[in-house]
């Protein structure tokens, strides 16, 4: 149930929504798709309802993968080979052992590593309690060999038996002190930060390779509306080549907090975002390239996404920051989900939205530049308790910066693959930007200088 809190928060957010911005729910048969967003390949993969969930794209033109979980029974993954996008096909399909013993979500979070020159692939598992494998936090295969799916090999798993419930997500990320990093969520208020060459090095004791964790804040609350979230649901981790500084950004528990990652072992609260109306919990947290601005999302039936300007907050002038400047939404009735940032594009997954991409130059006022709706079945049809009835279509999103590829995953219609009229890359230096995004340079690291000591 929507408390009056949040509706009227929503109301005094609304006027920052264009008219033009919302779109019919259910629109007619050809004209699901803006004319500037076109259908490069679909791949309905097994079709049964709520059954895929993230996606994730290698960068190098010359690995043309991608990855996607499917969870439930049977639960496991795909790999999706995209050498000709037009004619996009599954290369490896993978399922779990014991398959119809196990319960809960499972195959949920994609991410893909580069270490001394090899290549892996690392999937986020939630198993429930009352069958095998409650305590499996991720499983990471070794991707090197691809396309020679014969060689693909599993080479670790992270489990954590003092805190069961698996990885909701991961993340990957070269840190500047040379590192590649596995940052995973888990069921405590840490985010766990794993050394990925300690990971394979220690295999079915995958977890010896944790050498981190960020908290969230000391005295930090669940929400009510999600009691069992302590800690954090989700989170990106860029680099700051201004202050030289390695950077969390974290979802979760009240709010979002951005945090100095740079020493793994001390990491230092720079800002907070917290007690925002109408938001009961942090789901996604964005920066753009520079981290002068951050695109956020809370996983609740009516809400928008939100811009929030983290400048006074990272210049000392205020501790918290709960206002945003602009909000954005495909339709009112709905909810945005995941999202990647390209300035000044935002890329949104946006349920039963299908692909959204938002223009953010001014982030006081965001508006739709394309879309294609991924998603055909009726409004509402999958509901969890108090966050609402939105829970099908586009889940998760990505786009490779070499060619401007975008794909999307959709919980029921599979895998898309789409091109958007004059986007055909995207380097931040084009745009008087930081060249950061979620795309690693695994060579190089996050300044593009060379480690002594590392390669990948």
């Amino acid at each position: 149930m929507i408390t009056r809190s949040i509706l009227s928060s929503l109301v005094c957010l609304s006027a920052t929504l264009t008219v033009a911005h919302v779109l019919d729910a259910q629109r007619a048969p050809g004209t699901q798709r803006s004319a500037n967003v076109s259908l490069v390949a679909h791949i309905p993969l097994d079709g049964s309802a709520f059954s895929t969930t993230d996606v994730e794209i290698e960068q190098e033109l010359s690995r043309p993968y991608a990855y996607v979980p499917k969870r439930y029974v049977p639960s496991g993954i795909v790999i999706i080979s995209l050498k000709d996008p037009a004619k996009a096909h599954i290369i490896y399909d993978w399922r779990i052992e014991n398959a119809e013993l196990h319960q809960g979500s499972g195959a949920l979070a994609p991410t893909y590593l580069k270490s001394r020159g090899r290549y892996y692939f690392a999937n986020g598992f939630q198993f429930a309690a009352g069958g095998p494998d409650n305590d499996l936090g991720a499983i990471v295969w070794d991707v090197t060999a691809l396309p020679d799916t014969s060689k693909v090999r599993e080479v670790a798993r992270i489990r954590h038996p003092d805190i069961p419930g698996g990885f909701h997500e991961t993340f990957s990320y070269k840190h500047s002190n040379g590192l590649a990093l596995l940052f995973a969520t888990t069921q405590s208020p840490f985010a766990h930060v794993y050394d990925i060459d300690k990971v394979v090095a220690n295999g079915q004791n995958g977890a010896a390779g944790l050498i981190a964790k960020v908290p969230v804040p000391a005295n930090t609350q669940a929400s009510p509306v999600v009691p069992s979230l302590t800690g954090y649901h989700d989170f990106y981790v860029g680099y700051d080549p201004v202050s030289h500084q390695d950077r969390f950004y974290g979802a979760g528990a009240q709010g979002y907090y951005v945090y100095d990652i740079t020493n793994l072992n001390d990491p230092k609260l720079l800002a907070s975002l917290t007690g925002i109306a109408g938001v009961p919990f942090g789901h996604t947290f964005t920066p753009t390239p520079d981290g002068r601005y951050a695109v956020t999302e809370t996983e609740h039936q009516y809400q928008p996404l939100r811009f929030f300007d983290l400048k006074p907050a990272l210049d000392g002038q205020v501790k918290t920051i709960s206002r945003p400047i602009g909000a954005w939404s495909a339709n009112w009735k709905h909810a945005p989900h995941n999202h990647e940032v390209r300035w000044p594009y935002v890329f949104v997954s946006s349920f039963e939205d299908g692909l959204q991409v938002v223009n953010m130059m001014d982030p006081t006022n965001p508006y739709t530049v394309g879309y294609y709706d991924t998603y055909d079945g009726p409004d509402g049809r999958r509901c969890i308790g108090a966050l609402g009835c939105i829970f099908d279509g586009a889940w998760g999103v990505d786009v490779r910066n070499a060619d401007g590829l975008i794909v999307i995953s959709d919980f029921t219609t599979g895998f898309w693959a789409f091109k958007m009229d004059g986007f055909d890359g995207w380097n931040g230096h084009q745009w008087g930007m930081p060249n950061v995004s979620s795309a690693q340079d695994w060579d190089n690291g996050p300044d593009g200088a060379p480690k002594p000591g590392r390669t990948s």
